[in-house]
């Protein structure tokens, strides 16, 4: 991991906020010393008020121009947003990922060119772009481009299984079911899950600390939360 000092407090834009990553994520972020403001950018409120916190109301993602200039001087994106490929033909399911995260990043590095951009992808993603998974060919697409993008730095986010935080509104449902197995999974197969407590914070350290690989996965989030 390279280490470096933190030269100024985060100023970070969170996309997918009312979803349970990105409202994990805005919560670590609201809580952490190192954060100094959030804007949020979603098509329906978030149902958070805080001191840190701006909230952008805005339907459609693929035109930015009526908030452009809300989105300049910030040096942190962490881009949460996504949608389950379920039942999705791939041209759907390539615009939704692929189209509108590059729409809103290539705005983002014009306004921002100092940003470091985070973005959650997901175990298994497909870098060869070739696989037989279409779900993990457009993420490998996807990932692939940001990462020829001009930010300061660009890091692609592989959790596998994802504990959430308690309390929060936007766990699924079926984590209820499922979530006795995660102290399991941590001590014997913790390449395969992270918390979302650990994921926030890791995406925070990527810019405080830095980290040397582009690509992080459940073992390299472990070491980037601490």
């Amino acid at each position: 991991m390279t280490q470096r000092s933190v030269s100024s407090k985060l100023q970070v834009i969170i996309t997918g906020t009312t979803g349970m990553v990105g409202e994990g994520v805005l919560h670590i972020s609201l809580e952490h010393p190192d954060v100094e403001r959030v804007l949020v950018i979603n098509r329906k409120p978030c149902g958070v008020a805080h001191p840190k916190l701006t909230e952008i109301l805005h339907q459609d993602f693929f035109d930015l121009s009526p908030i452009e200039q809300q989105l300049a001087g910030y040096n942190a994106c962490f881009f949460c947003l996504g949608v389950s490929s379920v039942g999705m033909k791939e041209a759907q399911y390539a615009r939704l990922t692929y189209d509108l995260t590059l729409h809103m990043a290539e705005l983002l590095v014009l306004l921002n060119p100092d940003m470091i951009f985070s973005y959650i992808s997901a175990s298994g993603t497909d870098s060869t772009e070739r696989g037989r998974s279409m779900w993990a060919r457009v993420k490998g697409r996807t990932e692939n481009q940001l990462l020829r993008m001009p930010f300061k730095k660009a890091y692609m986010f592989r959790p596998g299984y994802i504990h959430p935080i308690k309390g929060l509104k936007n766990t699924h449902g079926y984590y209820s079911a499922v979530s006795w197995l995660y102290p399991l999974l941590k001590r014997f197969l913790p390449q395969y899950a992270v918390s979302l407590k650990e994921l926030g914070t890791a995406m925070i350290h990527t810019v405080s600390k830095g980290y040397d690989s582009p690509i992080l996965e459940c073992s390299d989030i472990h070491k980037l939360a601490k």
